[in-house]
């Protein structure tokens, strides 16, 4: 398997010129088994969902946990199990392949099985003591148990690691006394197992593994929510449940640990699910533009049709060119690890935790491609898109939620940046040397003008002028306000923002880059097309959002002094944007879906 052998370091790519191609994990990269998995998932859903899928959305918690059942006897939800514990113990790469696929075609089944595969299980799956693995893994990866994770609590949504719920330990040290109520937790209504949290002794944060049939355990109704209507979401509320103190997960005092490992694998899998939602959201808008006949010919022929259908291909391209490209940075973390060793856990926690910032970009980046997919394809049917029944209707629904569970994107940007922060202030990135040698560079940068058909030289320059001025304002940014900058979340917000668009610029264009040098050039064509229309757009946000922190530091005007500068080198070459685009959109249309 071809992965990243140099391991970049998480968030390094912002400060490395010299990235190969030839080490980033593409899908283009797939092995047989990681074809298997997708044909075993799409076989699953097509054989098992598909014609089920009206008495799921209408909420059958029976019929969810049968279709469990039958994913864990096929071993779907073992993906990421050590086999030792009745699990499949498969690469990250086949997690990812997999959770698209189920956004692909499994509806409201995809968060179901989602939750329950990664934050309701990882956490005792990376950070449980071995008598906890042997007792809850191989049902959970079986179907035979179901998991949650009780985090969010009425008063504690984005801040959930300040619970209001309080754990104290009993006098003769057996258990822990178990109060308080948590919200919006999806399986409640069927699952067995808990994974929540609690302050030991009012300020200790720490994970518990609670039996949702314990004594003092009650769940309320389900939600009446705006999407996802087939999974069940309810609240807990605990009245002095017993916990036995075995069932402390991790260490008293570090259940932060457990919750932000588990919920970056979460974010990394709904990242991965957004992408399968939005090409099948892609796919029928294509059919539907294909069919639907406007002025005596299909809607897919007028120009405004294809642009809509160019700008959904090259979002879509970016966001899996980027998510792909971090799961093989996290399994090439994970070479050399027994994963069968008791260990592999906290060495898979570790993985996660380096590339905290990409996951955190995945998610944030995926969902909000979703979400421009769903909504351009509802525009795509028009009034029809609007009707219940249709598609478009049912999907826009569903996607709005990935913008808020796994932490809000907002939380994810401020994750992005104060991480890099962190890194900063530990050494691990020389902030001052990077925004030096950026300055030099930028200051004799000179723009390409003209943009070569077939190349990417054009692109390759802007990436590394991309690079520098972030360099340059994120340095700027971290000297002016140090550890305050930390409060100044509009100034982060745009950081992360032009942090997510370097990494899609950089993945499109590395993509693009291996297919050119590959057996088959000539799948490269659409991608080198995609990818320039992805600079032409990208490289205006990313000059606008570092002219924008420049002026927002007022006062320095050594800040102030460079926006000229900025203006100056972040210039797209002369494009014909448009013939761009018609080409991208002809070449969807004729393939019927999202192919390159």
């Amino acid at each position: 398997m071809n992965v990243n052998q140099r391991r970049l370091g998480g968030g390094m790519f912002l400060f490395v010129d010299d990235v190969n191609f030839e080490d980033v994990f593409t899908p283009e990269d797939f092995s047989s088994e990681h074809k298997d998995i997708a044909s075993a998932v799409e076989e699953f859903i097509n054989g098992e969902i598909a014609s089920r899928s009206e008495e799921i959305e209408e909420l059958n918690n029976a019929l969810s946990r049968k279709l469990m059942q039958k994913a864990g006897e096929l071993g779907i939800l073992g993906i990421d199990i050590p086999e030792k514990y009745g699990g499949m113990q498969l690469d990250k790469i086949s997690s990812a392949i997999a959770s698209e696929k189920f956004g692909f075609g499994a509806g409201s089944f995809t968060i179901t099985e989602l939750n329950h595969t990664g934050i309701g299980t990882l956490p005792v799956a990376l950070f449980g003591t071995e008598e906890q693995k042997r007792k809850y893994l191989p049902g959970l990866s079986s179907g035979k148990l179901i998991g949650a994770f009780g985090l969010t609590e009425p008063e504690a949504g984005s801040d959930a690691l300040n619970p209001l719920t309080t754990a104290t330990l009993s006098e003769d040290g057996k258990y822990y006394v178990l109060n308080g109520n948590k919200q919006f937790i999806t399986n409640a209504g069927f699952a067995d197992v808990i994974f929540t949290y609690a302050k030991v002794e009012g300020k200790l944060f720490t994970a518990f593994i609670v039996e949702q049939n314990w004594e003092g355990v009650s769940v309320d109704e389900e939600e009446d929510k705006m999407g996802m209507h087939g999974t069940s979401t309810r609240a807990y509320h605990f009245d002095n449940v017993k916990v036995p103190v075995e069932n402390v997960l991790g260490e008293v005092g570090k259940g932060h640990i457990v919750a932000l490992n588990a919920l970056n694998m979460g974010r990394f899998k709904v990242g991965s699910v957004c992408i399968g939602s939005a090409k099948r959201a892609f796919f029928e808008a294509i059919k539907y533009a294909k069919q639907r006949r406007q002025f005596g010919r299909p809607i897919c022929e007028f120009g405004l049709i294809k642009e809509k259908i160019s700008e959904m291909a090259v979002r879509i391209y970016a966001a899996e060119s980027m998510m792909y490209r971090t799961a093989g940075l996290i399994e090439s973390r994970l070479q050399g690890v027994d994963m069968g060793s008791d260990e592999s856990g906290i060495r898979t926690a570790e993985a996660l935790e380096e590339y905290l910032i990409e996951c955190s970009i995945n998610k944030v980046y995926g969902s909000e491609t979703e979400d421009y997919v769903v909504d351009e394809e509802l525009q795509v049917f028009g009034g029809y898109g609007y009707i219940r029944g249709n598609h478009p209707e049912l999907a826009y629904r569903n996607a709005r939620i990935n913008r808020i569970w796994e932490g809000t994107n907002e939380i994810n940007r401020l994750v992005v940046v104060n991480t890099l922060g962190r890194r900063a202030a530990k050494g691990i990135i020389d902030v001052d040397r990077a925004q030096r040698k950026g300055l030099e560079r930028l200051e004799v940068f000179k723009p390409e003008e003209t943009d070569i058909p077939g190349r990417l030289d054009a692109q390759e320059s802007l990436l590394g002028a991309a690079k520098d001025v972030f360099s340059l304002v994120f340095g700027l940014a971290y000297r002016r306000y140090g550890r305050a900058l930390r409060r100044e979340q509009e100034i982060i917000g745009m950081l992360a923002d032009i942090m997510i668009e370097i990494y899609a610029m950089e993945s499109t264009l590395l993509r693009a880059k291996k297919l050119m040098s590959g057996k088959r050039p000539e799948k490269a064509y659409l991608p080198v097309q995609m990818t320039k229309i992805l600079f032409y757009e990208s490289i205006e946000k990313v000059g606008f959002l570092a002219r924008s922190i420049l002026e927002t530091m007022q006062g320095e005007m050594s800040a102030r002094k460079y926006i000229p500068l900025v203006r100056h080198v972040l210039v797209s070459p002369n494009l014909n944007i448009v013939s761009l685009r018609r080409e991208v959109a002809g070449g969807m249309i004729q393939s019927g879906r999202y192919l390159i």
